[in-house]
C-alpha cells in the first residue's frame, strides 16, 4: 500500500468512526448543528478525494442567484453553488440547507447537501411539474394568519396540509390581535382556526403590544422555524417582534382592499433572541399562491377528521360523494362535520390528484379509466330513467 493511499484511508476512517461522539463546531449550535447533522457531515466528507482538503460544515443562510450565504466555523462566507447541480428542482441549494462547503476555493463553493430531515415544498405558478422548497430543515412551520380581515378558513386549511406534508410541525399565529375589539370575539376566532386546523396550535399575537409572544417563543425555542403567510398578514413584524431586533422593512397594506405590499423578497434564516430560548427563524415572502405539492400525507392529517370518519364507511374506496352506508356523509347530515370542511377536503384532494398526474404516467391512465367509467354509468342511469327505446 502506498503512503498516500495509507494517508486517504486513515484519514477517512478517522471520518466515520466517532458518529456517537458529542458534536464538533460549538459555533454552529445556535443554527442547530446536532450530532445527527454531524454524523452526516463524516459521512458525505468519508472520501478525501471527493470532500476536499479541509471541508467545513455550514448552514444555508440565503441564496441569491447562484451564490449563497453560509454560517460556517469559519464565519459567514459567501459561495458559488453551481457545483451542485441544479437539474432537479427538489436539490436545488435552499435557505436552511446543511452543506459541505470547500472553503479554499477561489470562490469558496458548495460541494453537496446533507441529506434534509424537512422541507416545505409547494408546486410552482407555472404548469410545469416540478416543486420548489421555500424552507429546508425546518422543525416549525408558524403560520402567520391576520386577524385584521375574515379569517379565510380554506387557505388556512391549505398552508396547514403542506406544512404537514413537509415534516415539520405546524403552528397558527392569528395576528395583529390588538385590532380585534374584544377577547371574547378573539376566543371565537382561535376556536373556528382550531376546528380547521385538528392537532394544530392556535395562539393569538401581536407584535406591537408583545401579547402571547412569550407562549409562542417558548413553542419555537431552540428550533428551526419557517416563517409563512400571504403579504399583508404581519410577517414582518412579528419576526421583528421574535427577532428581538428590527431586521425586517414593515410597510403598511393597501387601504383599497386590503391587501399586504411584499416586505420581505428573499428567504432568509436568522438567529432568535436568547433571551427568548434562540433557536433560528426563516423569514419568507409573502405568498399569494400555494399551491400543493405531494400532499396526500399532509391532507390526511390535515382533516384528521374525516379520515377517522372514513374508516368506518361501507366501501373501502368510498368517494363520499352519495355511495350508501358513507360514513362521512352521515356526519355532514347530523351536523358533526361542518359541511365546508367536506367540500374544502374535495377540492385539495382534486388539486393534489391532478398535481400528481402530471409526474405519474400509470396515475393519468387510472383517472382516464376512471372518467371513461363514470361516463358509461352515466349513460346507463340515463338509459333507465328514459325506458327502453320503442322500435318504430
Amino acid at each position: 500500500m502506498s503512503q498516500s493511499t495509507s494517508q486517504s484511508t486513515s484519514q477517512s476512517t478517522s471520518r466515520t468512526i466517532n458518529t456517537s461522539a458529542q458534536p464538533e463546531h460549538p459555533a454552529l449550535a445556535g443554527y442547530g448543528w446536532d450530532a445527527g447533522w454531524q454524523a452526516e457531515f463524516l459521512r458525505a466528507t468519508a472520501d478525501p478525494a471527493a470532500a476536499g482538503p479541509d471541508p467545513l460544515p455550514g448552514r444555508v443562510v440565503r441564496v441569491d442567484r447562484g451564490q449563497c450565504d453560509l454560517v460556517t466555523p469559519a464565519g459567514t462566507l459567501r459561495a458559488d453553488t453551481e457545483y451542485v447541480v441544479p437539474r432537479d428542482p427538489m436539490r436545488v441549494v435552499c435557505t436552511g440547507d446543511w452543506a459541505v462547503v470547500d472553503a479554499t476555493g477561489t470562490p469558496p463553493y458548495v460541494r453537496t447537501l446533507l441529506p434534509r430531515r424537512t422541507a416545505f415544498v409547494r408546486s410552482t405558478s407555472s404548469k410545469r411539474s416540478e416543486g420548489q422548497v421555500l424552507a429546508a430543515n425546518v422543525d416549525h412551520a408558524l403560520i402567520a394568519v391576520s386577524l385584521d380581515t375574515e379569517l379565510d378558513l380554506g387557505r388556512i386549511e391549505r398552508f396547514v396540509s403542506l406544512a404537514w406534508s413537509s415534516g415539520a410541525q405546524p403552528l397558527l399565529a392569528l395576528t395583529k390581535a390588538d385590532l380585534v375589539p374584544d377577547e371574547a370575539t378573539v376566543a371565537h376566532l382561535v376556536a373556528d382556526a382550531e376546528s380547521s386546523a385538528p392537532g394544530v396550535r392556535v395562539l393569538p399575537v401581536s407584535a406591537r403590544t408583545g401579547a402571547g409572544l412569550d407562549p409562542l417563543a417558548t413553542v419555537l425555542a431552540g428550533g428551526t422555524t419557517a416563517l409563512l403567510g400571504q403579504s399583508g398578514a404581519g410577517k414582518s413584524s412579528l419576526a421583528n417582534a421574535l427577532l428581538g431586533y428590527r431586521t425586517q422593512r414593515v410597510q403598511a397594506i393597501r387601504d383599497q382592499d386590503g391587501k399586504g405590499r411584499h416586505t420581505t423578497t428573499t428567504r432568509n434564516l436568522l438567529p432568535l433572541a436568547v433571551e427568548r430560548g434562540g433557536g433560528v427563524l426563516i423569514d419568507t415572502p409573502g405568498l399569494r399562491g400555494v399551491g400543493l405539492w405531494d400532499a396526500e400525507e399532509g391532507l390526511g392529517q390535515a382533516f384528521s377528521e374525516i379520515e377517522e370518519l372514513a374508516a368506518d364507511c361501507r366501501f373501502q374506496d368510498c368517494a363520499h360523494e352519495a355511495e350508501p352506508g358513507c360514513a362521512v356523509l352521515a356526519a355532514v347530515e347530523s351536523g358533526a362535520l361542518p359541511e365546508r370542511r367536506l367540500h374544502s377536503y374535495r377540492k385539495l384532494l382534486r388539486e393534489n390528484t391532478r398535481l400528481a398526474a402530471r409526474t405519474d404516467a400509470r396515475l393519468r391512465a387510472q383517472q382516464r379509466k376512471l372518467f371513461k367509467q363514470r361516463q358509461e354509468l352515466g349513460r346507463h342511469l340515463g338509459e333507465r330513467k328514459r325506458g327502453p327505446r320503442r322500435k318504430a
